[in-house]
């Protein structure tokens, strides 16, 4: 054990398990270079996508095979010592945001492509294998994953899982939770689990669906089998624009009136538009108060036919300008300003807080008008995209964190907006999780009857509450008055949790 080891982490005298201890017997399972302790080597793991929050764990495994994740979890149990599953770090809500007494498990070494079947349509992967390297591997078979993340090219299957992630297309083609037929994996003690089967149902509870999107609270998944589309034959896409927010919001509702269901139907406004334009030149038109991305695909006979009837609800919905893409590098043209909507928010401001929350379609407008408002009550800009289709919001609150009281107010900011969602008819997150950036909002979403019964579920699956503690689920005597409460870095949700 190094000496600035032993400087930087010491033992409290409430620990019934000293941090030497920790790394010592971690070293037995992890081959060298597999476990990190010194601060210099846990600083890259500090956060995730919300990097509004930091925190240095104990220590950062590593593993590259089942048998040394089974003697790290094992371990970590036996210990008392909480564990904080990561992927890629692409997660947006902290939910891989380390606990400062526990592991961080990252699982970034199991990346093994391990079957894809062109006959039943599916591939069996590791959960550190990234999600755009799915479809790159099935392309041959002319086949692809259909859910697509805009951090597709970064992000894992196995955080997909986690976070029950969408993407641009999820409106035809469905959530992760649509697209996953089995999850195999370990529970906290390093005990194999099953969910799920290949066939086209499985026997018992449906599990599988609880697993999906439970943010590392229930079980460390390892291999994930995901259902494979065929690659359509032609794909099309209009940018209608909108000279009022509120007529591209109606027309949104319009074309899943008239039974249109598009591959992808993306809203931005103004303040979006500009900002990707200037950083990927997508062709958008700068004038319009809101732009819609509307996708057809399909064979030739079916987009052409789909495309000239959303043409149709386009142009009586008050589209001012109507461009139908030409070929296949104008289509990926469109969609990269939207799939490139964050990285422009980070080039016109230092900080941004990246909110999710879902509202009923027709309501659009509605939360649009109201975020101008907060804007003024808060005193900070806001830009929008959403995924329009099924009402998944993402609003980027713009924030300057080395401006003092700054990070409080696009916090508030984005607390507003969730709550707003839930009084529209909607819900906190679509598909970014609730980690600990929502903590506080699950008060206003749920009731102490509901968060309890979060809570014995959790306690089925993790006893301890080592895994993932102090997100997800509020502790029930922390929900303040009206639903709020303060999030507490490295809260455990079980009070009986060992500490060290």
């Amino acid at each position: 054990m190094s000496a600035s080891y032993a400087a930087s982490v010491q033992p409290t005298s409430e620990s019934p398990t000293s941090a030497q201890q920790v790394i010592q017997e971690l070293q037995q399972h992890l081959p060298k270079g597999s476990l990190l302790w010194q601060p210099e080597t846990l600083a890259p793991y500090e956060c995730d996508g919300l990097t509004a929050y930091r925190e240095l764990p104990l220590a950062v495994a590593l593993p590259s095979t089942e048998a040394e994740l089974v003697g790290v979890l094992q371990t970590c149990h036996r210990l008392g010592v909480p564990i904080v599953a990561r992927g890629a770090g692409t997660g947006l809500s902290g939910g891989a945001t380390p606990h400062a007494r526990g592991v961080t498990l990252s699982l970034a070494r199991f990346h093994r492509i391990l079957e894809i079947d062109p006959v039943a349509r599916t591939a069996r992967v590791e959960c550190g294998v990234r999600n755009l390297a799915i479809s790159e591997a099935a392309d041959a078979h002319g086949l692809y994953y259909a859910p697509d993340p805009s951090s597709q090219i970064a992000c894992t299957i196995g955080g997909n899982v986690a976070e029950n992630s969408g993407g641009v297309h999820c409106l035809k083609y469905g959530l992760t939770l649509h697209n996953v037929l089995r999850v195999r994996g370990y529970t906290v003690a390093g005990e194999p689990i099953e969910f799920g089967s290949e066939a086209p149902d499985a026997a018992g509870l449906d599990l599988l669906a609880v697993f999906l999107g439970s943010e590392g609270m229930l079980g460390i998944a390892v291999e994930i089998t995901v259902r494979l589309v065929p690659k359509p034959e032609l794909a099309r896409c209009i940018m209608a624009s909108f000279g009022d927010v509120r007529d591209a919001g109606n027309a949104v509702a319009s074309i899943i009136a008239n039974a249109i269901i598009p591959a992808g139907l993306e809203m931005m406004d103004q303040p979006m538009t500009a900002a990707v334009e200037d950083f990927v030149q997508a062709g958008y038109d700068l004038e319009a108060a809101a732009i819609l991305l509307c996708e057809s695909d399909g064979t030739a006979a079916e987009v052409a036919e789909e495309i000239e009837r959303m043409l149709e609800v386009l142009q009586a919905a008050g589209a001012t300008r109507l461009e139908v893409s030409t070929d296949e590098a104008q289509r990926l043209r469109f969609w990269s300003g939207r799939k490139n909507a964050f990285p422009a928010s980070g080039r016109i401001s230092p900080d941004y807080l990246c909110m999710d929350s879902t509202i009923p379609r027709a309501r659009l407008a509605d939360m649009l008008t109201a975020i101008t408002a907060m804007q003024d009550t808060y005193g900070l800009r806001c830009v929008n995209v959403f995924h329009a289709g099924d009402g998944n919001l993402h609003p980027l609150i713009l924030f300057d964190a080395n401006d003092p009281g700054q990070l409080e107010r696009a916090e508030r900011f984005g607390a507003d907006i969730l709550e707003t969602s839930v009084a529209m008819g909607g819900t906190i997150t679509g598909e970014h999780g609730v980690g600990l950036e929502k903590l506080n909002s699950m008060c206003v979403q749920f009731s102490p009857e509901e968060r309890s019964q979060m809570l014995a579920l959790k306690a089925a699956f993790d006893p301890l509450g080592l895994l993932n503690p102090g997100k997800v689920i509020p502790t029930l005597q922390r929900c303040a008055e009206h639903g709020r409460m303060h999030v507490h870095r490295g809260l455990l949700p079980f009070p009986d949790l060992p500490r060290f």
